[in-house]
C-alpha cells in the first residue's frame, strides 16, 4: 500500500509540477550577405562590424531554416560560382546553430555523435564537417526535424559537398537569405 501512496505521490507531483520552457540561445554574432563573396560580420557583445571577403575561397554557405532565412545550402566555388545547392535543418530554437565564418576542423565519412548517440547503434553524423571546437558540423540527416545545433543535410547532397570541401574550404552561417545572389547559377544549373 505504501509503495502505491509513493508512486501516486509521485505521479500528483509530476502531473503539478511547471513545465520548463527552454529559451533560444542569445546569437552572439549575425553574419549579412553583401554579395556573393563578401559578408558583414556583426559581434553584438563587442558592438563592432568587421568585412569578411572570400573572394578566390571555396565556402559553403548555409542559410538557416528559420524566419527571414532560406533552410538551404550554397556550395560556392572559388570562382564565385553556386554549383550546388540543395535544403538544410538547423538548430532547433533552444540549440540555435552558431552564425559566422568558420574554418573546417574535422571531416569523418562514418560518424556517431558522443553527445546525442543513436539508441540503435547507427551512425549519426555520416559525412560529418566539424566546423566549432563546440561540436558543430554538417552532416547527413533528415532534413524534416530540427537538429541539436548541426546542419542537416540530405543523403543526395552530403557525399557531393563532402568530396568536394577540403580543409581550406570555409563553411559560412547566416540567418538572412542567400537567394538573390546565387539565383542566376541556380537557374543556370537545375533550369538549362
Amino acid at each position: 500500500m505504501s509503495r502505491l501512496l509513493g508512486l501516486s505521490l509521485l505521479l500528483m507531483s509530476w502531473l503539478s509540477a511547471e513545465v520548463e520552457i527552454t529559451k533560444p540561445k542569445p546569437l552572439t554574432h549575425e553574419l549579412i550577405p553583401l554579395s556573393k563573396t563578401v559578408f558583414s560580420l556583426y559581434n553584438f557583445s563587442k558592438d563592432t562590424t568587421q568585412r569578411i571577403d572570400l573572394t578566390g575561397k571555396n565556402f559553403i554557405l548555409v542559410s538557416v531554416r528559420e524566419k527571414g532565412s532560406d533552410g538551404r545550402f550554397y556550395a560556392v566555388d572559388r570562382d564565385g560560382t553556386v554549383w550546388w545547392s540543395g535544403g538544410v535543418t538547423s538548430g532547433a530554437p533552444e540549440f540555435r546553430s552558431p552564425s559566422g565564418v568558420f574554418r573546417l576542423l574535422q571531416k569523418k565519412r562514418y560518424h556517431m555523435s558522443q553527445t546525442y548517440p543513436d539508441e540503435s547503434g547507427v551512425n549519426n553524423m555520416d559525412y560529418m564537417m566539424k566546423f566549432t571546437h563546440y561540436g558543430h558540423a554538417l552532416h547527413k540527416g533528415s532534413v524534416d526535424w530540427m537538429s541539436h545545433g548541426c546542419i542537416h543535410i540530405d543523403a543526395k547532397d552530403i557525399g557531393v559537398i563532402y568530396r568536394w570541401a577540403d580543409y581550406q574550404t570555409r563553411i559560412v552561417i547566416t540567418r538572412h537569405s542567400y537567394m538573390p545572389f546565387a539565383k542566376e547559377d541556380l537557374q543556370r544549373i537545375y533550369l538549362d
